[in-house]
């Protein structure tokens, strides 16, 4: 019979990059919702500023955290609002097109 000490290694050492790589899909996937979530709370933000006649754009940037604001964009039309942002990506190309978007709108009685 041969000796099959150190297979146990071998074969982690074999399946590690698959763990590793399941770990950054996760990982990034969590990423993407946190960053819908601050959109969402963002725009939210944004349209209540505008009901009370407060600066929509500031609101926005004061409402997600100082790392999100780089790639957050804001666009104002009358009482919509809309908040597109990127969520924090190992590579750009990426970020770009897991882009997520969060409406609100207000309507003046």
């Amino acid at each position: 019979m041969r000796s099959e000490r150190g297979q146990a290694s071998v074969e982690l050492l074999g399946s590690l990059p698959l763990v590793l790589l399941v770990g950054l899909v996760v990982l990034q996937l969590l990423a993407v919702g946190y960053a819908a979530v601050l959109a969402g709370n963002a725009a939210e933000s944004a349209a209540i500023a505008v009901a009370g006649g407060g600066e929509p754009v500031a609101a926005a940037r004061e409402a997600v955290p100082g790392w999100s604001r780089a790639g957050m964009r804001v666009r104002v039309r009358g009482g919509r609002v809309e908040v597109r942002m990127r969520p924090p990506a190992a590579l750009d190309a990426l970020a770009r097109q897991l882009e997520v978007r969060a409406d609100a709108s207000v309507r003046a009685r």
